[in-house]
């Protein structure tokens, strides 16, 4: 795979964990029956699919996201459905993917306009001539 290329999760679904669990989120009775809430796992220092630089980038940017064994964890509970919640957990590792993947566009330095070092002078010299009315006369 090329280092350029962002991983999305059909790619890495044969190194994808799914557990399941009972929901807090909506659906009255049907919480305290059904396990709709969706765990995702997935371990990032042992996948066969991303490069070591894609590894070393996951590493840093999702640390918070993490376990200590380096293991990606990601939840969905806001459906009733547990198809629906497995559906939004792909979505949310792609979405995240693409974030830390996308390299951010550099900044270009620029410099102010004429027009507006002209307005910022004019209005200093207004708030000036303002607090010189309001000095009282010798």
């Amino acid at each position: 795979m090329e280092s350029n290329h962002i991983p999305r999760s059909s790619d890495l679904i044969s190194e994808i964990n799914f557990t399941t669990s009972r929901s807090s989120g909506p659906g009255g009775q049907n919480v305290n029956k059904v396990n709709s809430k969706v765990t995702l796992k997935f371990d990032v220092a042992r996948s066969q699919i991303l490069t070591e630089h894609q590894k070393e980038i996951v590493l840093r940017k999702l640390s918070t996201r993490m376990t200590n064994d380096g293991v990606l964890v990601i939840t969905s509970q806001e459906k009733r459905s547990q198809l629906q919640n497995k559906g939004e957990v792909l979505q949310k590792l792609d979405d995240v993917f693409v974030k830390i993947f996308t390299p951010r566009k550099p900044r270009k330095a620029t410099r102010p306009g004429k027009a507006a070092v002209r307005k910022r002078i004019d209005e200093k010299k207004q708030r000036s001539q303002k607090k010189q009315w309001r000095q009282k006369p010798d």
